[in-house]
């Protein structure tokens, strides 16, 4: 009841009746994993600088589809984000503005479930960009893996302390390593990690 009433308050304030898809059943047993890259960790100073985004259908990773976007961002590049990414700033001379990529990838995930690791972050980061131009948050309903792995781990075993961090549940589900740390090949590490909890025993994805 309560997403029905949210739903139609947001429909109400889209500012484009073309993004009405979004509210739509979404698709069955699909969704879209993403990731983000930022200038820093902070939501209302910081920008995105590459999202990396794969589609999940049934238990697939569809390679053929992904979304890998470079941003120009508007504030500087932190030293401690540049440590993790290595994206400088000499890298997004040829990069696009953000209101073109908002857009695209918009039509990418239509009204599919989402997907990542940590996800409240990469969502709040998109919708900094999203509710200003259009008038609304993602609607998509989302799923954070980690929360998904940490429920996982209790049923197994009842426990205080599991270890969320991405490479703790990279070697617990025996997923392997893409190389370098960008938004891509971390979309398609957490998608791994996603399906591969999906298919555990007394793990329902609803």
């Amino acid at each position: 009841m309560f997403n029905k009433i949210k739903n139609h308050f947001n429909k109400k304030n889209l500012k484009d009746k073309k993004y009405l898809y979004l509210f739509d059943k979404p698709l069955k047993n699909e969704y879209v994993c993403f990731d983000c890259e930022t200038t820093g960790l902070s939501v209302e100073k910081d920008d995105i600088i590459s999202i990396g985004a794969v589609i999940i259908k049934d238990s697939t990773i569809i390679s053929s589809k992904k979304f890998v976007k470079f941003i120009k961002p508007k504030t500087k590049l932190q030293e401690e984000a540049i440590k993790v990414h290595h994206i400088r700033e000499c890298d997004l001379e040829e990069a696009e503005d953000i209101d073109t990529v908002i857009e695209e990838f918009l039509e990418f995930i239509g009204n599919r479930k989402l997907v990542g690791y940590f996800l409240e972050f990469d969502i709040a980061m998109v919708n900094k960009y999203l509710k200003p131009k259009i008038g609304i948050k993602l609607p998509n309903k989302a799923y954070e893996v980690s929360a998904i792995y940490h429920d996982w781990k209790i049923e197994k075993i009842p426990q205080s302390n599991i270890d969320l961090r991405f490479d703790t549940i990279m070697k617990e589900l025996q997923i392997p390593k893409m190389g370098k740390h960008d938004a891509y090949n971390d979309a398609i590490m957490t998608a791994m990690m996603f399906i591969k909890l999906k298919n555990q025993p007394k793990v329902t994805i609803k």
